[in-house]
């Protein structure tokens, strides 16, 4: 497994629900009603081998691309402070290739940083999702 797909798992492992999950190098696919597919992929922004971003689109199968975000990891997470004296000011999390070498520069995100990225996801899916009908009052629930 590649250092992108072992970040995607971090990000997608947990339930938000998906189905038919599949993580392929950069990017993550799954299901999330009928027609409707997910892909998520780690992306650059202004600077070739720095993967500041996470983005994510929705599919129609039938009909093709319905909607994107992109989720900036500075957005998310902000300056991070580093114990690293070239670093004073903090740095801007971002995955950086170096030829084969791929990692996180400097900043490592913590736990509670994926579940933020994680829940920021699943916050977008939830835009698209079909709403659940709750009973109304007075209404049996089957």
């Amino acid at each position: 497994m590649t250092f992108l797909e072992q970040e995607l798992q971090k990000i997608f492992g947990k339930d938000m629900g998906l189905s038919d999950i599949r993580i392929v190098g950069n990017a993550c696919y799954g299901r999330l009603s009928g027609d409707i597919r997910m892909k998520a992929a780690f992306a650059t922004g202004r600077v070739a081998d720095q993967y500041e971003m996470l983005k994510v689109t929705l599919l129609n199968r039938q009909e093709g691309p319905i909607d994107s975000m992109a989720l900036h990891f500075s957005d998310l997470w902000g300056i991070r402070m580093v114990n690293n004296p070239n670093f004073r000011n903090g740095v801007s999390p971002h995955i950086w290739k170096d030829g084969r070498d791929v990692k996180w520069y400097v900043y490592k995100p913590t736990e509670a940083d994926y579940r933020q990225l994680s829940g920021a996801v699943s916050d977008y899916l939830d835009v698209f999702r079909e709403p659940v009908q709750e009973p109304q009052m007075g209404q049996e629930m089957c």
